[in-house]
């Protein structure tokens, strides 16, 4: 299992009437959250500490949230630093377990491809349907910068699906054994 410190996001600049259901809103597409400590000061800015199942997603929702826009904050998303003990907030602080109020199991995936030199018009839903090809797609997910990150659930011979791209299909799991 991935340490607790680079699962645990820091999440800045969030605007001082922010809920905890709302930034589950902003990351839950990322992948399971195991918890979320929001901290509202007297004064605004809010932050909080978002802490993800896995080291991957929470790399994911660095990329796709930090200076992200949210009602009119731009919001600093980066890997928490040091240890913190348990909430003082009680009233503000829970034991989340992300799979509550969705209508459905989320699909996971040990396979993840990373795609860079993406023409700026290309958008989620073309990489979505363009991806298929090699199997369900399950999450994608263009960057300003020309990446973007598509996870294929593992239905068929990854191996096979991956070539048709010229990639090398690898997994998590084949990651941790190296």
């Amino acid at each position: 299992m991935s340490s607790r410190a680079s699962r645990t996001l820091y999440v800045g600049n969030l605007p001082g009437d922010i809920r905890e259901r709302e930034v589950e809103d902003l990351f839950y597409k990322y992948g399971p959250i195991v918890d979320i400590d929001l901290k509202i000061p007297p004064r605004p800015p809010g932050y909080a500490f978002v802490q993800f199942e896995d080291a991957h997603d929470a790399e994911d929702a660095i990329r796709g949230r930090d200076g992200y826009n949210f009602d009119g904050h731009r919001l600093r998303v980066e890997l928490a630093h040091g240890g913190r003990g348990q909430s003082s907030s009680i009233d503000r602080h829970s034991s989340y377990s992300g799979s509550g109020g969705r209508g459905g199991v989320s699909k996971r995936s040990d396979y993840r491809v990373l795609v860079t030199g993406l023409p700026s018009s290309a958008s989620w839903q073309d990489l979505k349907d363009h991806m298929r090809r090699a199997g369900d797609v399950c999450f994608s997910q263009v960057f300003r910068d020309g990446g973007a990150i598509v996870r294929l659930l593992a239905t068929g011979n990854f191996s096979e699906s991956a070539a048709m791209f010229g990639l090398k299909a690898e997994s998590k799991e084949k990651k941790k054994k190296l």
